[in-house]
C-alpha cells in the first residue's frame, strides 16, 4: 500500500520531479516514485488534518484516507489541471468536516494522553510553547469550520489567498473574509490569555 513508507527513499532525478509528475510515474507502475511521492504529502497533509481536527489519531487516519484517494484516481489524473496538493487538501478538508460533524451526533473522541514533561533546564519555555500550541488549537477549534480551514491554510500551511480560493472552491474575496473574521475571532478569544501565554 503506497502509504507505507519504505525506508530507501530514492535521490536523484525524482528529488527534482513535481508532484503532478511523479503520480503520473506511479500510475504507470513505478513503485519509487509512490515512495518519494508519499515521504513529501505525508508531513503536509498530517499537519493540515491535525489543525482541522485536534486530534492526531483522527488526522493520521484522514491523511491516509486522502492519499488512497490520490492512488485510486492516479490513472485519471491530468498534468496541467491542478496541483496535486490544492486536490489533496480539498480532500483532507471533506474527510475531517465529515468527522467534525460525526463528532457532534456521537460526542467527542476520548482526549489525547499528553506526554509526560521532561523536567530539564529550559522546562518553563518548552511549556509555554506547549501552552501556546494548546492555546491556539483550541481556539482554532472553536471557529466555524470554513473559517478555520481558511486561517490555517493561510497564516500556519502559508498558502496564497488564490491558491485557497482554489481549494476551497470560493472566490477570492469569499477567502480574504472568511480569514479577517477568523482572525477577529482568534484574538478575541486570545487576548486576556496573552500574558499567560506570553504573546507580544
Amino acid at each position: 500500500m503506497p502509504f507505507d513508507q519504505d525506508a530507501h527513499g530514492g535521490a536523484g532525478a525524482l528529488d527534482e520531479a513535481s508532484d503532478e509528475a511523479l503520480l503520473v510515474l506511479f500510475a504507470n507502475g513505478d513503485a519509487e516514485a509512490a515512495r518519494d511521492l508519499t515521504a513529501r504529502l505525508v508531513p503536509v497533509i498530517m499537519a493540515h488534518a491535525y489543525r482541522l481536527l485536534g486530534n492526531r489519531a483522527e488526522a493520521e487516519d484522514v491523511t491516509q484516507e486522502a492519499l488512497m484517494r490520490l492512488w485510486k484516481i492516479a490513472p485519471d489524473w491530468r498534468q496541467g489541471e491542478a496541483k496535486v496538493t490544492t486536490w489533496l487538501y480539498r480532500v483532507t478538508a471533506n474527510l475531517a468536516t465529515d468527522r467534525l460533524r460525526g463528532r457532534k451526533r456521537s460526542g467527542p473522541p476520548l482526549d489525547e494522553v499528553a506526554e509526560p514533561v521532561d523536567a530539564t533546564p529550559g522546562m518553563e519555555a518548552r511549556l509555554q510553547t506547549r501552552a501556546r500550541a494548546e492555546a491556539l488549537q483550541g481556539a482554532l477549534g472553536d471557529l466555524p469550520e470554513r473559517q478555520r480551514q481558511a486561517v490555517v491554510l493561510r497564516h500556519i500551511e502559508g498558502l496564497a489567498n488564490p491558491e485557497i480560493a482554489a481549494i476551497m472552491e470560493i472566490s477570492t474575496e469569499a477567502v480574504e473574509s472568511l480569514i479577517a473574521r477568523g482572525k477577529r475571532a482568534l484574538s478575541q478569544a486570545l487576548g486576556g490569555r496573552r500574558d499567560e501565554l506570553g504573546l507580544d
